[in-house]
């Protein structure tokens, strides 16, 4: 085997060619106008590497699909594994407090130029703006069509991400494909009480999906369009298959507090015998803003300059049960287009997870999103795309 074609030039089809021997005649084919596009958008422009996670079979929980394929490949390359590959490459890495890995520098384009590098030293040919029309195989090798020429390859890797045109042409070549729905999205909410409070953060909040087992705790955040943040990506994910059978008509329960309502009564009542002559809008003995006291009080029709001693057993019920048990219609879905997910892809029956080979074709590879494998947010997307690349890399080297 000498020649190598890569669909797709996006994380994993890039670190592919970076650590291919420079012994083959390596192709990447990307439809766009530039390569990386992901990564460069990831966190914002900062690029979320991977994550401090170094326990493979912990690392496998943030994988709502792909979880048990994954734990052999992780064994095999991990988030550390990662970040010495990009480090020894000078692109020093921080972990910040709640795992998420970063450039030091907070800028996605050190780790974008460092991998386009890498692909430049070993003479990988970047195809942009180049779009794969068919993929057949004869005679035990691969005849690639594109929109600029015909090419015949050795072997073929796909790294085209969640491209609905490529599961097409793999269906043609008789794989199996999971129906794609959206994963990692935020929540369209439309109720009156969200409208003076974006950009509102609820620490270790809890969220709920009514009429379903899927709930998740973290932060959460008021949009001008619903709720986000990590407790509603990652509930998203989980629930990805759940809420696209709903079409994103649901409802939700929000304790914003993370306490029971007797929890937050016994708060209220203790404080109420402590202060009693100070006012709501003033002190409140849990952690909320002013904003969201002012508004919520006044969706419960509770004086703003209400005493504490003035506040009967009933209104402070009425407290805890809203803080604790609120609940909110969902009206669509909100999905970032430069970071966007999605659970589905090619059936992983299909693929040999000790080489990331299709079991119908031989020399026919599958990587990234193209596989029916996705994470919550945090970096575990990016590292399935690095461990899996990885894998490959060490297979093709030793052959």
């Amino acid at each position: 085997m000498q020649k190598i074609a890569i669909i797709g030039g996006g994380a994993s089809g890039f670190f592919l060619g970076a650590n291919l021997a420079p012994s083959f005649l390596v192709h990447i084919y990307e439809k766009a106008t530039v390569p990386l596009q992901k990564v460069r958008a990831s966190g914002g422009g900062r690029c979320n590497v991977t994550h401090a996670c170094f326990d493979p079979s912990i690392l496998t929980e943030f994988y709502p699909r792909g979880s048990r394929e994954l734990r052999s490949i992780f064994y095999q390359f991990m988030c550390g594994d990662t970040m010495q590959w990009f480090e020894e490459r000078k692109v020093p890495l921080k972990i910040e407090e709640d795992g998420r890995v970063f450039p030091i520098s907070d800028n996605s384009l050190d780790v974008v130029e460092t991998l386009i590098k890498e692909n430049i030293k070993r003479k990988t040919q970047v195809h942009l703006q180049e779009t794969v029309k068919a993929i057949k195989f004869e005679n035990q090798r691969f005849k690639l069509e594109t929109t600029q020429a015909t090419e015949i390859f050795d072997a073929v890797v796909i790294a085209s991400g969640s491209s609905r045109q490529m599961w097409e042409l793999l269906k043609t070549l008789g794989h199996t494909v999971v129906a794609p729905v959206p994963s990692l999205f935020s929540f369209n909410c439309r109720d009156a009480f969200l409208k003076e409070l974006p950009g509102t953060v609820f620490r270790n909040a809890e969220v709920q999906i009514l009429d379903s087992s899927f709930r998740n705790a973290g932060d959460l955040l008021f949009t001008h369009r619903g709720f986000s943040g990590p407790a509603i990506l990652v509930l998203s994910a989980w629930a990805a298959r759940f809420l696209a059978e709903k079409k994103y008509q649901f409802q939700i329960q929000i304790n914003f507090l993370g306490k029971t309502p007797d929890e937050i009564l016994q708060g209220l009542k203790n404080f109420k015998k402590k202060h009693p002559q100070q006012l709501l809008t003033h002190h409140f003995p849990f952690e909320l803003t002013k904003k969201f006291r002012k508004e919520f009080l006044k969706a419960l029709e509770i004086p703003q300059e209400r005493k504490y001693a003035d506040l009967s057993n009933a209104e402070m019920q009425l407290i805890a049960d809203f803080l604790s048990l609120k609940k909110f219609d969902i009206d669509g879905k909100i999905t970032n287009k430069d970071e966007f997910v999605t659970a589905g892809g090619v059936d992983l029956k299909e693929i040999d997870f000790k080489n990331m080979q299709s079991k119908l074709i031989p020399n026919l590879f599958m990587l990234g999103e193209v596989l029916n494998i996705d994470a919550v947010t945090g970096g575990f997307n990016f590292q399935a795309c690095w461990s899996e690349a990885a894998v490959l890399a060490t297979y093709l080297n030793r052959l």
